[in-house]
């Protein structure tokens, strides 16, 4: 890797980034600022919280359903799960969808926190989380041992080419400093290549497996018509709001009776 540019990052740390002819990573050469970014672990700058979670999840849905062929017997992991919106909306969906994150608090999704004993999952989910890793690689295998999964189902934003300047990409956050990690297609490719898994993408939506991927099929349940084919699985599945709310009831009742 060589030297890409310098930037100035939370406003006053000089931050390094170097990046890969080869492969097309560019990253953060030793973020030492990274403690002070995660005093928050969700930023006050990410006004796209909700709205993200509402398009991946009927994109999620549809690919579980009509890629995966889950018909509602599997469990599933979103990983580094934050408020646990996206498990939420995925058990509105009737997919059995499980939250863990090391760093923010399960508001939205509490009494679904996985543990290793609940056993293995089909797929794990890694929404906007990527680019917040100091080694790609290990959170992948680790996402991947965590769930016992063959399955990583993620999403981070793409650039092509050389880096873009300093100044003329919003995805580089400088002002909250937690992304460190950026990716292109080619990158994300020999990822894929190195780890022995296959590979499939959308622009923005990627997945990686241990098993063989539809191309067509994948960029069908992830493009316009993603919601759909999501409304159509909600119908099929049948939410699962009622039931957990009604097993949660229960559940406090034995804790506290």
């Amino acid at each position: 890797m060589h030297s890409a540019f310098t930037a100035i990052v939370l406003g006053k740390y000089e931050g390094a980034y170097n990046y890969c002819n080869k492969c097309g990573f560019l990253c953060a050469n030793e973020p030492y600022w990274l403690e002070e970014a995660y005093s928050s672990a969700i930023t006050f700058t990410d006004t796209g919280l909700v709205s993200r979670n509402v398009s991946v999840a009927s994109r999620i849905a549809a690919l579980l359903y009509f890629l995966l062929r889950e018909r509602g017997d599997g469990r599933y992991l979103d990983i580094a799960g934050g408020y646990g919106l996206l498990t939420r909306l995925m058990r509105d969906y009737g997919f059995d969808f499980y939250w863990a994150d090391k760093y923010c608090q399960n508001l939205m999704a509490r009494g679904f926190e996985y543990t290793p004993f609940m056993g293995g999952c089909r797929a794990v989910t890694a929404i906007e989380v990527l680019e917040h890793s100091e080694d790609p690689v290990k959170f992948i295998n680790d996402a991947l041992d965590v769930g016992q999964t063959d399955t990583l189902i993620f999403s981070t934003e793409l650039f092509e080419g050389n880096p873009p300047p300093p100044d003329n990409w919003w995805y580089y956050s400088f002002e909250t400093g937690q992304h460190i990690s950026f990716f292109q297609h080619i990158t994300l490719e020999a990822l894929a290549s190195n780890m022995e898994l296959h590979f499939a993408t959308n622009g923005w939506l990627h997945i990686f497996s241990r098993t063989k991927i539809n191309q067509s099929l994948y960029c069908a349940c992830t493009g316009r018509f993603a919601a759909i084919m999501s409304f159509y699985v909600r119908k099929r599945l049948g939410s699962l709001l009622m039931d957990d709310h009604d097993n949660l009831i229960q559940q406090n009742y034995r804790n506290h009776g």
